[in-house]
């Protein structure tokens, strides 16, 4: 689904037994919070990436989560115009679904993309996820 016009990336849905979401506050945008996301390398399948980026982000490992799902199709938003580069005008992504092996995990924020964490419900998630990501969210985690 990549393309010359849409980068490959992954998403990771960490949940609990609560139904609640691992939620993450942006450092660059703060009040702003998402899901932990990223690009998938070159010879990398999109499922690795997710584990990659989870752990980047976050520092849970296969040690603290189970992979318990994958989102069937591809999703696709556009960046708003400020925020294109490199000739792409947006992302592809794959959604993966992980559920915490014990409620009590405490991931650790990067400090680069995001840094605080909190359990939410899911709708309160959509409605903080920055605008042009809203219907990917909404697809996925209100379905």
């Amino acid at each position: 689904m990549a393309s010359a016009h849409f980068r490959a990336n992954v998403v990771a849905v960490v949940t609990n037994e609560k139904g609640r979401l691992l939620a993450f506050e942006r450092s660059d945008f703060e009040g702003q919070w998402q899901l932990p996301q990223g690009g998938v390398d070159v010879g990398e399948t999109p499922v690795e990436a997710a584990w990659r980026e989870l752990h980047e982000e976050t520092g849970l490992s296969k040690d603290d989560v189970d992979l318990v799902d994958e989102f069937p199709e591809w999703t696709v938003y556009e960046w708003p115009s400020g925020v294109r580069k490199n000739g792409r005008m947006g992302q592809a992504q794959r959604w993966f679904t992980f559920k915490v092996r014990d409620d009590a995990v405490e991931p650790k924020p990067d400090g680069v993309e995001f840094v605080a964490w909190k359990w939410a419900k899911p709708q309160w998630l959509v409605e903080q996820v920055v605008e042009f990501r809203r219907p990917s969210y909404e697809r996925v985690l209100l379905k």
